[in-house]
């Protein structure tokens, strides 16, 4: 494997892990469905409630990973994706 920047063949090649937080949202079929008529209820009879669980609750998150080979040249140092 040659470097695409200097052309040395003295490349390492590892493999990264890449992660990143994502909200959780509900789908469309919820907001169609449900959505339209228990959002409304929900602030008017449970307003503190509803409040309070917006404020101290943190948000739904999924965590997603993605794993990459990635190829480092020893000589000049760059990087790039295998």
């Amino acid at each position: 494997m040659k470097c695409p920047n200097c052309g040395s063949e003295n490349v390492n090649v590892q493999l990264v892990t890449e992660t990143q937080l994502k909200d959780k949202h509900h789908g469309c079929l919820w907001w169609l469905c449900v959505s339209w008529w228990w959002i409304p209820i929900k602030w008017f009879y449970f307003f503190w409630i509803a409040l309070f669980a917006k404020i101290f609750i943190p948000k739904r998150q999924k965590l997603k990973q993605r794993h990459v080979a990635q190829c480092v040249c020893q000589d000049c140092g760059s990087y790039w994706d295998a």
